[in-house]
């Protein structure tokens, strides 16, 4: 839902108003009634790729296996 305030109230609150926008509001500022700005929140960052997160759950087959095991001696 999204709520507006004046510039005046954004300022003596614009703590309050971000943590209503961290929350997942989104807050309308106003300058004599008029829309100015918008406070939205960010979509959440990605999580960074964790390497071996997916260990135990991925299997090759021999072939593979031995067509990497292959490639890795040559050192490509």
């Amino acid at each position: 839902m999204a709520g507006a305030v004046n510039v005046h109230e954004a300022k003596t609150n614009f703590s309050k108003l971000l943590k209503r926008a961290q929350l997942g509001e989104e807050i309308v500022i106003a300058k004599a009634g008029r829309p100015v700005a918008r406070l939205a929140p960010l979509a959440r960052p990605v999580r960074a790729r964790q390497p071996g997160s997916a260990k135990g759950r991925v299997t090759m087959t021999a072939r593979l296996r031995r067509a990497a095991d292959a490639r890795a001696a040559k050192g490509l």
